[in-house]
């Protein structure tokens, strides 16, 4: 198993049961599904004019969102600044963006993005989220394959 994980797994371990205990607490005490292609979806409403952007599902949550946004972000501040360490990649802005741009449009086509089905849509046991959970491993897996078939890496 080292080699998946050179620096240890308990990492992952402790951050999975962070999210799943969030989501599972916020759910339990509020009833909402904490999805982030929603909170994406409802902070255009605060500037688009557009119908879809319009609707009082996306309007009515925008305070919870916010802040539920907020709090994910400033988690993301706070380890930052308690491990010291800085976040770096090797991936050209350009394809950061690109790939930001593919995500969030699949994110608005499966009604979703693939944590929000994975966590809370499989723990919610809804359908639809099994079935997008398993479009989205199917088409990695398949992706994965081609790419190392190919050579490109």
């Amino acid at each position: 198993m080292s080699e998946f994980f050179p620096q240890g797994y308990a990492q992952y371990l402790i951050g999975g049961l962070m999210i799943g205990s969030a989501l599972g607490l916020l759910y339990l005490l509020t009833g909402l599904i904490g999805g982030m292609s929603s909170v994406f979806t409802s902070t255009w409403s605060y500037v688009s004019q557009v119908p879809y952007f319009s609707e009082a599902r996306f309007r009515s949550s925008w305070g919870w969102r916010l802040v539920y946004a907020a709090g994910l972000i400033l988690g993301g501040v706070l380890y930052l600044s308690w491990s010291g360490d800085a976040f770096v990649t090797d991936v050209s802005p350009w394809r950061l963006l690109l790939g930001g741009l593919v995500m969030g449009f699949g994110a608005r086509l499966s009604n979703g993005c693939t944590a929000g089905h994975g966590i809370c849509g499989l723990a919610s046991l809804q359908l639809p989220s099994f079935l997008a959970v398993w479009v989205f491993l199917g088409t990695a897996i398949a992706v994965a394959h081609l790419m190392q078939g190919s050579g490109i890496q």
